[in-house]
Protein backbone atom coordinates (compact mmCIF):
# COMPACT_ATOMS: atom_id res chain seq x y z
CA UNK A 1 0.00 0.00 0.00
CA UNK A 2 2.85 2.26 0.22
CA UNK A 3 4.45 2.09 -2.84
CA UNK A 4 1.04 2.45 -4.20
CA UNK A 5 0.50 5.79 -2.46
CA UNK A 6 4.13 6.76 -3.04
CA UNK A 7 3.93 6.22 -6.95
CA UNK A 8 0.47 8.12 -6.49
CA UNK A 9 1.56 11.34 -5.09
CA UNK A 10 5.13 11.33 -7.04
CA UNK A 11 3.22 11.61 -10.12
CA UNK A 12 0.48 13.84 -9.18
CA UNK A 13 3.33 16.40 -7.71
CA UNK A 14 4.84 15.78 -10.69
CA UNK A 15 2.11 17.44 -12.80
CA UNK A 16 0.88 19.70 -10.10
CA UNK A 17 4.31 21.23 -9.64
CA UNK A 18 5.81 21.67 -13.25
CA UNK A 19 5.49 25.43 -13.06
CA UNK A 20 7.83 25.71 -9.92
CA UNK A 21 10.39 22.64 -11.32
CA UNK A 22 10.53 24.14 -14.55
CA UNK A 23 11.41 27.72 -13.13
CA UNK A 24 13.75 26.58 -10.67
CA UNK A 25 15.63 24.47 -13.45
CA UNK A 26 15.70 27.52 -15.61
CA UNK A 27 17.40 30.18 -12.87
CA UNK A 28 19.64 27.32 -11.98
CA UNK A 29 21.12 27.02 -15.06
CA UNK A 30 21.33 30.37 -15.48
CA UNK A 31 22.27 31.47 -11.62
CA UNK A 32 24.62 28.41 -10.33
CA UNK A 33 25.35 27.12 -14.32
CA UNK A 34 25.35 23.71 -15.99
CA UNK A 35 24.08 20.87 -14.96
CA UNK A 36 21.13 21.75 -13.80
CA UNK A 37 20.76 18.57 -12.04
CA UNK A 38 23.01 17.03 -9.47
CA UNK A 39 23.57 13.11 -9.69
CA UNK A 40 24.87 11.17 -7.14
CA UNK A 41 25.24 7.13 -6.25
CA UNK A 42 23.73 6.61 -3.03
CA UNK A 43 22.66 2.95 -0.90
CA UNK A 44 19.19 1.98 -1.45
CA UNK A 45 17.24 -0.26 0.16
CA UNK A 46 19.69 -3.31 1.44
CA UNK A 47 22.84 -0.96 0.63
CA UNK A 48 21.80 -1.44 -3.02
CA UNK A 49 23.21 1.52 -5.21
CA UNK A 50 21.04 4.04 -7.11
CA UNK A 51 21.34 7.31 -8.79
CA UNK A 52 19.82 10.37 -6.79
CA UNK A 53 18.84 13.48 -8.43
CA UNK A 54 18.41 16.67 -7.34
CA UNK A 55 18.96 20.42 -8.15
CA UNK A 56 22.52 21.48 -8.12
CA UNK A 57 22.57 24.21 -5.09
CA UNK A 58 26.41 25.23 -5.94
CA UNK A 59 28.68 26.47 -8.52
CA UNK A 60 31.74 24.43 -9.80
CA UNK A 61 34.02 27.29 -8.01
CA UNK A 62 37.47 26.02 -8.10
CA UNK A 63 40.63 27.25 -6.32
CA UNK A 64 44.40 27.89 -8.43
CA UNK A 65 44.75 24.18 -8.54
CA UNK A 66 41.98 23.40 -10.15
CA UNK A 67 40.31 22.20 -6.75
CA UNK A 68 37.01 22.70 -5.89
CA UNK A 69 36.50 25.49 -2.92
CA UNK A 70 34.56 24.44 -0.06
CA UNK A 71 31.15 23.93 0.01
CA UNK A 72 30.82 27.32 1.96
CA UNK A 73 32.39 28.78 -0.69
CA UNK A 74 30.22 27.55 -3.41
CA UNK A 75 26.97 27.49 -1.80
CA UNK A 76 25.58 30.79 -3.13
CA UNK A 77 22.11 32.92 -1.63
CA UNK A 78 19.94 31.08 -4.06
CA UNK A 79 21.54 27.39 -3.48
CA UNK A 80 20.50 28.53 0.67
CA UNK A 81 17.07 29.49 -0.75
CA UNK A 82 16.62 25.81 -2.98
CA UNK A 83 17.95 23.95 0.38
CA UNK A 84 15.90 26.03 2.71
CA UNK A 85 12.66 25.51 0.47
CA UNK A 86 13.43 21.95 -0.13
CA UNK A 87 12.85 22.77 -3.81
CA UNK A 88 16.27 21.25 -4.70
CA UNK A 89 14.71 17.75 -3.61
CA UNK A 90 12.02 17.90 -6.24
CA UNK A 91 13.82 15.72 -8.69
CA UNK A 92 13.77 13.09 -6.16
CA UNK A 93 10.06 12.66 -7.14
CA UNK A 94 11.26 10.54 -10.05
CA UNK A 95 13.19 8.49 -7.46
CA UNK A 96 9.92 7.31 -6.03
CA UNK A 97 8.28 6.83 -9.31
CA UNK A 98 10.88 4.31 -10.33
CA UNK A 99 10.79 2.82 -6.65
CA UNK A 100 13.82 3.97 -5.68
CA UNK A 101 12.95 6.06 -3.09
CA UNK A 102 10.07 6.40 -0.78
CA UNK A 103 8.02 9.46 0.43
CA UNK A 104 9.33 8.51 3.83
CA UNK A 105 12.26 6.57 5.10
CA UNK A 106 15.85 7.51 6.26
CA UNK A 107 17.19 9.76 3.89
CA UNK A 108 19.92 7.98 1.59
CA UNK A 109 23.75 8.96 2.23
CA UNK A 110 27.22 8.60 0.61
CA UNK A 111 28.31 5.37 -0.30
CA UNK A 112 31.60 5.78 1.60
CA UNK A 113 29.76 5.39 4.87
CA UNK A 114 28.34 1.99 4.07
CA UNK A 115 31.90 0.43 6.04
CA UNK A 116 31.39 2.17 8.81
CA UNK A 117 28.14 1.69 10.21
CA UNK A 118 27.78 -0.21 13.12
CA UNK A 119 25.36 -3.29 13.13
CA UNK A 120 22.59 -1.69 14.39
CA UNK A 121 23.16 1.72 12.32
CA UNK A 122 23.06 -0.33 8.84
CA UNK A 123 19.40 -1.59 9.91
CA UNK A 124 18.11 2.44 8.04
CA UNK A 125 18.65 0.11 4.76
CA UNK A 126 16.05 -1.97 5.52
CA UNK A 127 13.60 0.28 4.18
CA UNK A 128 13.63 2.43 0.95
CA UNK A 129 15.47 5.65 1.78
CA UNK A 130 12.97 8.54 1.74
CA UNK A 131 12.51 12.07 0.96
CA UNK A 132 11.94 13.06 4.23
CA UNK A 133 12.76 10.99 7.25
CA UNK A 134 11.91 10.74 11.21
CA UNK A 135 15.47 11.99 11.69
CA UNK A 136 14.67 15.11 9.40
CA UNK A 137 11.93 16.44 11.27
CA UNK A 138 13.84 15.42 14.38
CA UNK A 139 16.44 17.79 13.81
CA UNK A 140 17.07 17.45 10.53
CA UNK A 141 21.22 18.59 10.18
CA UNK A 142 21.44 20.42 13.12
CA UNK A 143 21.86 16.87 15.43
CA UNK A 144 24.52 14.70 15.70
CA UNK A 145 25.14 11.51 13.51
CA UNK A 146 24.58 9.21 16.53
CA UNK A 147 21.25 10.58 16.74
CA UNK A 148 20.16 10.82 13.45
CA UNK A 149 21.04 7.38 13.10
CA UNK A 150 19.22 6.13 15.96
CA UNK A 151 16.17 8.23 14.79
CA UNK A 152 16.40 6.14 11.56
CA UNK A 153 16.37 2.67 13.22
CA UNK A 154 13.43 3.80 15.54
CA UNK A 155 11.72 4.88 12.21
CA UNK A 156 12.45 1.44 11.11
CA UNK A 157 11.32 -0.41 14.10
CA UNK A 158 7.96 1.61 14.04
CA UNK A 159 7.09 2.41 10.63
CA UNK A 160 3.48 2.70 9.74
CA UNK A 161 1.01 4.74 7.91
CA UNK A 162 -0.09 6.76 11.20
CA UNK A 163 3.86 7.44 11.47
CA UNK A 164 4.31 8.24 7.79
CA UNK A 165 1.56 10.79 7.74
CA UNK A 166 2.78 12.95 11.09
CA UNK A 167 6.50 12.78 9.50
CA UNK A 168 4.85 14.68 6.19
CA UNK A 169 2.59 17.05 8.09
CA UNK A 170 6.11 17.99 10.62
CA UNK A 171 7.87 18.20 7.45
CA UNK A 172 5.45 20.65 5.92
CA UNK A 173 5.96 22.94 9.28
CA UNK A 174 10.22 22.24 9.01
CA UNK A 175 10.01 23.56 5.15
CA UNK A 176 7.82 27.02 6.45
CA UNK A 177 9.93 27.53 9.31
CA UNK A 178 13.07 26.68 7.19
CA UNK A 179 14.10 24.83 10.37
CA UNK A 180 17.88 23.17 10.77
CA UNK A 181 19.00 23.44 7.27
CA UNK A 182 22.69 22.97 8.43
CA UNK A 183 24.69 21.98 11.36
CA UNK A 184 26.44 24.00 13.87
CA UNK A 185 29.46 25.93 11.91
CA UNK A 186 28.96 23.91 8.67
CA UNK A 187 27.48 24.86 5.43
CA UNK A 188 25.54 21.56 5.49
CA UNK A 189 26.11 18.57 7.36
CA UNK A 190 29.62 17.60 8.69
CA UNK A 191 31.05 14.31 7.66
CA UNK A 192 30.42 11.12 9.13
CA UNK A 193 33.88 9.69 10.24
CA UNK A 194 32.21 6.57 12.28
CA UNK A 195 30.38 6.48 15.57
CA UNK A 196 34.10 5.96 17.21
CA UNK A 197 35.83 8.39 15.66
CA UNK A 198 32.98 10.90 16.76
CA UNK A 199 32.89 9.89 19.65
CA UNK A 200 36.41 10.38 20.74
CA UNK A 201 36.58 13.47 19.13
CA UNK A 202 33.47 14.86 21.41
CA UNK A 203 35.41 13.48 24.53
CA UNK A 204 38.74 15.28 23.64
CA UNK A 205 36.63 18.42 22.72
CA UNK A 206 34.61 18.08 26.29
CA UNK A 207 38.68 18.47 27.70
CA UNK A 208 39.85 21.64 29.73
Amino acid sequence: MKRVLDLFLALLLLVLLTPVWLGAAVLVAILLGRPVLFRQERPGLCGRPFEMIKFRTMTDARDADGRLLPDAERLTDFGRFLRSTSIDELPELWNVVRGEMSFVGPRPLLMEYLPLYTAEQARRHEVRPGITGWAQVNGRNAIGWDEKFRLDVDYVERQSFGLDMRILALTALKVLRRDDISSEGEATMSRFTGTKNDARREHLGKQP
